[in-house]
């Protein structure tokens, strides 16, 4: 445990920053939103050191198989960071507005009807400025080129990297602790079936997470851009969760194809062993 509990404390530290980020980025946040934002952070970062700093498994998944967690981490991080600068505006630095000018051009090349950005901004009510449509689809704009980026970042990874590196040692139970291989039938089939799956929702998921919104507005009120920090981390998580899934149903693909060439080799040194008997 101890040898693991430097790197849980580094963890536990950035996921920290990752919280407060958009409190320390944003010009007027108030008081109560500075105690939320600490108490979400304290707990996540106390979360985050529990699971490294034990050996056994918790609920993160590909905790000790790098880089996968390293990247979907820079992702968010990124994005939380860009998008608080954004919303942020009135910054004269150039770095802020070319982060805007980026992200007002993807938005504009990608907001075509039924795309995903078209519905983000579909989101807003009918009596929104346009200064509001703007802004949004400029966040919408940087939170799904770096989605793609990291994405694009995740595969050229896994090829030059051969990843997962079975000749290290692959567990299964550690990198995968809600994923059972005693239930349910062949091992590869229940990996390559689930990672079908999440690269399907994570395909799905930008289309229907804005109606999800639309109608729950009925209930809850339309969406707003006065709450600054709830329009980042709704961004965040409507660019980064579908990433996330493509990344995921991927890796599982590849810990399937890994565990199939285990078994051919296995099964061809059994072959050789009893030739040579």
């Amino acid at each position: 445990m101890f040898s693991r509990l430097p790197g849980a404390i580094a963890r536990a530290i950035l996921v920290v920053i990752l919280i407060a980020t958009p409190s320390l980025v944003l010009n007027h946040v108030s008081s109560d939103t500075t105690q939320i934002v600490v108490l979400i952070a304290i707990f996540a970062g106390a979360l985050t050191l529990f699971e490294y700093a034990t050996a056994y498994p918790g609920l993160v998944e590909f905790r000790d198989a790098p880089p996968f967690n390293r990247i979907r981490f820079a992702s968010l991080f990124v994005t939380v960071l860009l998008l608080s600068v954004v919303v942020r505006g009135g910054d004269s630095s150039t770095s802020a507005h070319f982060v805007e000018a980026v992200g007002t051009l993807i938005g504009k090349a990608i907001d075509f009807p039924y795309s995903p950005v078209r519905l983000i901004v579909l989101m807003l009510p009918e009596d929104a400025s346009a200064q509001d449509i703007i802004l949004l689809r400029t966040m919408a704009g940087v939170s799904y080129l770096i989605s793609l980026i990291s994405l694009a970042v995740f595969l050229v990874v896994l090829r030059l990297t051969h990843w997962p590196h079975s000749a290290q040692g692959f567990n299964v139970w550690i990198n995968l602790p809600t994923f059972d291989p005693t239930v349910g039938g062949d091992v590869v089939e229940r990996l390559e079936r689930d990672a079908r799956f999440n690269i399907a929702l994570g395909f799905l998921l930008p289309f229907i997470s804005p109606a999800i919104v639309q109608l729950a507005s009925g209930v809850f009120g339309s969406v707003s851009l006065a709450n600054e920090q709830t329009m980042i981390w709704t961004l965040t998580a409507w660019a980064f969760l579908p990433a996330s899934l493509f990344m995921r149903g991927i890796a599982m693909q590849r810990v399937a194809t890994m565990i199939t060439d285990q078994r051919q080799r296995n099964t061809a040194r059994i072959d050789e062993d009893m030739l040579t008997a």
